[in-house]
């Protein structure tokens, strides 16, 4: 399986941020999506999540040779900014989720056992989301993209509200996740992306480019991406 962008374009106010992005991403592999801040990377996840419609180009899935437009299943996006229903508990937006979703959710679990799943201690899974940290309602929004086991799983920025403990918790709960899945996160922070991602990928000036395994053992890789990055900062 694999998500193909092909010539993608998006401009706004006359400034065109992608610029006919192309890319391959392939099942089994997490891919961080390295930019500066402003280069356009949620745009792109906006893009592919259909948020945002492109101007040109095209967002296909490959399946065993065959191309098909995304549908809206095959996609699970998880927010910067985590967006949760406050006045529910964490236990009944879990079952919220589960009840409307029955008919979609393969080989469904208890609610404890996806709570136990995402690591949420058993003192919280009763709480109002009101009162949930931000790290909180993060795993909140992310365990309802797991539940949902879609194909492509898009994470902006997904680990800087985590403490050190919980985010090495997510990353190996991802790299568990990613052998059925197409995971692409997005961040600004290198050291992030060079610990956990199998691929990394450039966004910048507007369009997309893969730095290369054998470059991640040079001595100088970390001043030549800065660099690149600074060579597209003016658009």
């Amino acid at each position: 399986m694999k998500l193909v962008l092909r010539d993608m374009r998006k401009t706004f106010d006359k400034k065109e941020v992608i610029k006919g992005a192309n890319y391959v991403f392939e099942k089994g592999r997490i891919y961080g999506l390295l930019g500066r801040n402003g280069a356009g990377k949620t745009t792109l996840f906006n893009c592919i999540n259909e948020d945002i419609k492109v101007d040109d180009g095209e967002i296909l899935l490959d399946c065993n040779g065959e191309e098909r437009p995304l549908a809206a299943e095959d996609i699970g996006y998880v927010l910067s900014t985590p967006l949760v229903p406050e006045f529910l508990t964490g236990r009944e937006f879990i079952k919220f989720f589960l009840d409307i979703n029955k008919d979609k959710i393969t080989d469904m679990k208890t609610i404890d056992e996806y709570f136990d799943f995402m690591m949420i201690d058993e003192e919280d899974r009763d709480k109002l989301l009101k009162d949930y940290s931000h790290g909180m309602k993060n795993k909140m929004q992310m365990l309802i993209s797991f539940i949902a086991n879609p194909l492509v799983l898009l994470l902006d920025e997904p680990l800087t509200s985590f403490d050190v403990v919980v985010a090495e918790e997510i990353k190996a709960l991802l790299r568990t996740l990613k052998e059925e899945h197409i995971v692409i996160l997005s961040t600004h922070i290198m050291e992030l992306a060079l610990d956990m991602c199998d691929d990394i990928v450039i966004l910048n000036g507007g369009t997309l480019k893969k730095i290369e395994r054998d470059e991640l053992e040079e001595d100088d890789f970390k001043g030549r991406i800065i660099q690149s990055l600074k060579e597209g900062s003016h658009d």
